[in-house]
This record gives C-alpha cells, structure tokens and sequence, in this order.
C-alpha cells in the first residue's frame, strides 16, 4: 500500500520533475570523491563516505543476501531517476519524522542525487536489509533514549554490510575502530571481534552517540565527531570560533564535509526511494535464531557436522568469531543458532566436542623439546665458502624463480570476481591489481592471473 500511496505522489509531481536515466560510468572506475559548490559558487572536492565507494558485488554475495534477498519481480518502476524541483525536496526533507534536523542545500542535493542515481542498486539491497538490522538498530538507541533517525548512519557506514572492513581498519555495521570499541565494552582480539556482532555494537554505538550528545548537545555536530573524532572537531571549532556544523564546514576533514550531508540523503533515500523509481529487494525473515553459553572451545565445522546446518549459516548468526572458533575454555562465550538447533544442540553437544578434536585444535597445549646434541661437521675452510657462494646462488635463483611464478585460470559462465578470489585464496582488490581491471565486469571465457 505504501509502494502505490508513493508512486501516486510521483504521478502527482510530475508536472514538476524532469526524467534522468540511471547514471553509469563508461570506465566503471570506482569514484572516491566528489565535486561541489561552495557558499561563494567555487567548485570544492570532496571525500565520499566509503561505504558509498563500495561495490554492489561484495554486498550480494553475503549470505543473508543469497538466502533472503531477491528482486521484486513484481515491481515494474522504470530504471530511470526523476529529477525535481529544489522545493520539492525541501519539502520531502522537512516532513521527515525527526527530532535531528535535516536541512537542504547544494551539498544535501548532490548526495541525494549520488544515492538516487549512481547508487540506485546498492540502496535496493540496502532496503531490503533493512529488515534484518533496523530492529535491532531501534532497539538499542530506544534504549538511551536517541533519536531512531540515527539508524540510518550504518547506511553510510558500512551499507549494511555487516563484514565491512575500512581502509584504516573500522570494522562492522557501525564502523568502530579497534579503540573505541574497547572503550565501549566490545571485545576485539586475534580469535573474537564484537565490532563485528550486530546486536553489541548497535548497543555499543548507541552508547557512544549517547556520549558524544552530552559533549556537544548538537546532533550535527555528533554524526561529524562520530565520523572523524572529537578532537578534529573541537579543532574546527576553535579554528573558527564557530559551534554550527555548516559554519565550521570549512575546518572540516575532507570526508567529514559530506558525512552529514550524506546522513540526511540517506534518510531522504530510505524514505522517499519509491518516488525515485527505485524497487526495494524482497526479504524473507531468517528463522528465528538464540543463543546458549559454551564453556568449551568448540569448532563451527564440528557444529555443522553433527547437526547438520550450512557452515556459512553459523559464521553469519556469529560473525564475531574470526577463525570459526568459540573459544569457550577463555571464558563462558554464545553460540548463536536457529531456535530450533539450540535443544539439539544441548543433547549433542558431547558427540560435537567428540568430532575429529585432534584435528579441530588450533593449538597444541603440549609439546617435546629435542634434548639431542646437534652434530657439527667440520670441513675445509675453501669448500665451505664455495659451498655457501653456491648455496646462495642456488637460493636466489630458487627465490626468484618463485617470485615470477603466475597461476591462470578461465572465467567461467557467472563466475565473479568475489567468487573467483574466494576460490583461490586472495581478494577482489588483488585480482583488479593482478589483471589491471578496473570495474567489477569479467567475460567468460577470458583468461585472468589468480596469483
């Protein structure tokens, strides 16, 4: 009913609105930033929030994606993104249902229009993921008591990609760094990553929010400090005696500028996506999952052995486990699982430890020194150089024989790049840099380097 009631509007304001087709670059290249206008009218370069640099491929291949995702076959919008009049989207903006305010300008307008246009099939995904993280979202910032609006910041980010990992190392749907997740309560170490669990670090991030209103007491001011921290942001207030985000603008690091013109886009988008002939993907709800305490190290393969469920299933119900590990001789740790596996699992759980242990341990817990007195050889003092030059020479040759070493295979019919890296144990980004590709697209049939 929704869909109809705002697809009506688009009909209503189309005397108002011009037809742009769906932006594409010919060269497929992936845009790290954009162009603006200034107060004065200057064109201004400025960072895109990462998120909105990532590509759709990664987004698809996640597991909630491929099992609860797919197009609305029976949505029929044309793929093609109305444009309107400046009062038009004031108007939209200001009907918002927030206590933040969501002002427009130039800087807004061209978010939107990069959401809208460019992005249009990214925020398609992103609606229909929206079912499985925005209760939680609400749930937590409800909690302290924060405007709900704020659910939409994981939108920029991490586009709700809950395995998203930032070039500086933020990691998960609300994007923490290693620091302030600790602050905040969420364990990070080499086997366990609470950034990574939707549930804590929605709490957590709703914890920090929280934190940062009591600095500041402006949500514009926050949503910037939560992108680049509170030190730059007191240095761009004192730099320009100023406490207004629009008026401290120019004091701004380069990706800060369009953080929250792109958090008032995305409220925009997730809102008012239907009048811009964008079809959200249907989802259907994952079975009800809970979660139980092991105190035991227990292995996702010996899980998914005995109780027979997808392993793929059990590292996305727990994606703070980094090694398919819940190292549960640490401390008591959760296991999440369907509701319906948690009994099964309980009466099994002797026969899950019992599964190949020697082979699922990733740790020796003792091991034998060699007590034996090394032999040493003597030998002449010329036959020990020449032996060394030669050893040398034989290394180096051996080294760099190694070193040019390429392995090839053939792209298959829909194969991807993901697919491709998955399957031989490297990345997307390696692969690109391997065989000089720029965008996502591969044509079967084609040879490409894997290593």
């Amino acid at each position: 009913m929704k869909k109809i009631y705002l697809f009506t509007i688009t009909l209503l304001f189309a005397g108002n609105c011009a037809i742009q087709a769906q932006v594409e670059k010919d060269d497929n290249k992936k845009e790290t930033e954009i162009t603006v206008k200034d107060a004065q009218g200057k064109q201004v370069t400025i960072d895109l929030p990462e998120a909105m640099t990532q590509e759709l491929d990664s987004l698809m291949h996640l597991y909630n994606t491929k099992n609860y995702l797919k197009p609305d076959t029976n949505c029929n919008m044309p793929d093609v993104n109305p444009v309107y009049d400046k009062a038009i989207y004031m108007k939209r903006l200001s009907m918002l249902p927030t206590v933040i305010e969501m002002p427009y300008n130039d800087v807004v307008q061209t978010f939107i229009d990069r959401y809208s246009g460019h992005l249009r099939n990214s925020v398609s995904y992103m609606l229909g993921a929206q079912n499985f993280y925005m209760p939680i979202f609400e749930e937590a910032l409800d909690t302290y008591g924060l405007p709900l609006e704020l659910k939409y910041l994981p939108v920029i980010e991490s586009a709700l990609n809950p395995c998203a990992v930032s070039r500086v190392g933020a990691t998960g749907l609300w994007q923490f760094m290693i620091k302030t997740a600790k602050k905040y309560g969420l364990t990070v170490n080499s086997l366990v990553d609470e950034r990574r669990d939707p549930i804590k670090s929605s709490y957590a991030a709703a914890h920090y929010l929280s934190d940062l209103y009591k600095l500041y007491g402006d949500w514009n001011l926050v949503i910037a400090a939560y992108n680049c921290g509170t030190d730059k942001i007191s240095k761009a207030m004192h730099r320009s005696k100023q406490t207004d985000y629009w008026q401290i603008y120019p004091y701004l690091p380069d990706e800060t500028k369009g953080y929250v013109p792109a958090f008032i886009a995305a409220n925009y988008i997730m809102n008012y996506y239907c009048d811009h002939n964008i079809c959200p993907m249907t989802s259907e709800l994952p079975e009800k999952t809970d979660t139980i305490l092991v105190n035991k190290d227990i292995n996702f393969e010996q899980i998914s052995h005995v109780l027979g469920i997808d392993i793929e299933q059990i590292r996305t119900l727990n994606p703070q486990y980094r090694h398919d590990l819940v190292n549960g001789s640490w401390r008591p740790s959760s296991l999440r699982l369907p509701t319906l596996m948690i009994t099964k699992f309980i009466d099994n759980e002797d026969s899950i430890c019992a599964y190949k242990p020697a082979e699922m341990a990733s740790k020796r817990t003792e091991v034998e020194v060699n007590n034996e007195e090394p032999v040493v050889t003597k030998s002449r003092s010329y036959s020990r150089h020449k032996s060394y030059s030669s050893s040398s020479k034989y290394t180096r040759k051996k080294k760099n024989k190694r070193k040019h070493t390429s392995k090839s295979v053939t792209i298959g019919d829909g194969d991807t790049l993901s697919e491709i890296a998955e399957k031989h144990n490297t990345t997307v980004s390696k692969l690109k840099k391997l065989n000089g590709i720029d965008g996502s697209n591969i044509r079967a049939g084609k040879k490409i380097k894997v290593k």
